[in-house]
C-alpha cells in the first residue's frame, strides 16, 4: 500500500467518523424535537380535552337556563298581574276616600248652610221686630241696644259682612241724637229693609 492510499484511507475514515458524529448529533436533535413535539401535542390535547369538557358544561348550563325560561316568564306574568291588581285596589281605595271626603264636605256644607239660613232668619225677625216697634219707641238707646246685639250676631255668624259698617254708622248717628224723632225712624225703617235684603 502506498503512502497516498494510506492517507486517503485515513482521510476517508475521518470523514466517516465526522459524518457519524454529525448523524448522531442530528439524530439527538431530531429525537429531542420529536419528544418536545409529542409533549406539546400531549399538552395541547389535554387543553383541548379540558376546553371540550368546559364547552359541554357550558352547553348543559345553557340548556338548564333555557329550561327555566318558561318558569321565569310565568313569574313575570304573575308579577304583572299582581301589580295590576294592586293598582286597581289603590284606585278603588282612593276613590272611596274621595267619595267619603266629598260626602262629609257636602254634609258639612249643607248643615252649615242650613244653620246660616236659620240664623239669618232669626236676625231678620229681630230687624222686623225693631222696625215694627219703631212707632211706639221714643228712646234712641233702646234702638241702639237692639242694633248692637244684631251687629254682634251677624259678625259671629259671618266673620264680617258688608252691612256691619252701615249698622255701625247708624249706631253712631243714634248716639248723637237723644230723641228718636220721625226723621230717624224713617231712616231706620229704610235701612232695616235694605239690610234684610242683603242678608239673603
Amino acid at each position: 500500500m502506498t503512502d497516498t492510499e494510506d492517507t486517503e484511507k485515513r482521510e476517508m475514515k475521518k470523514l466517516l467518523i465526522n459524518i457519524d458524529e454529525k448523524l448522531n448529533s442530528f439524530s439527538s436533535i431530531l429525537q429531542n424535537f420529536g419528544l418536545d413535539l409529542i409533549t406539546k401535542l400531549g399538552k395541547n390535547e389535554s387543553k383541548l380535552t379540558m376546553l371540550t369538557d368546559k364547552i359541554e358544561a357550558l352547553a348543559k348550563a345553557t340548556l338548564d337556563i333555557k329550561s327555566f325560561s318558561p318558569i321565569l316568564n310565568k313569574l313575570v306574568d304573575r308579577q304583572k298581574s299582581i301589580e295590576n291588581e294592586l293598582d286597581l285596589l289603590k284606585s278603588l281605595i282612593q276613590k272611596t276616600i274621595q267619595v267619603n271626603t266629598t260626602e262629609k264636605l257636602d254634609k258639612n256644607i249643607i248643615e252649615r248652610d242650613e244653620s246660616i239660613t236659620h240664623n239669618f232668619s232669626l236676625i231678620k225677625k229681630q230687624f222686623d221686630s225693631l222696625r215694627n216697634s219703631l212707632d211706639t219707641m221714643k228712646d234712641t238707646e233702646d234702638a241702639k241696644m237692639i242694633l248692637i246685639n244684631i251687629k254682634e250676631e251677624i259678625f259671629e255668624l259671618t266673620g264680617g259682612h258688608r252691612i256691619l259698617y252701615e249698622i255701625s254708622q247708624i249706631i253712631k248717628l243714634l248716639d248723637d241724637k237723644v230723641p228718636l224723632d220721625d226723621e230717624l225712624k224713617s231712616i231706620l225703617r229704610e235701612k232695616i229693609g235694605f239690610w234684610m235684603n242683603k242678608l239673603n
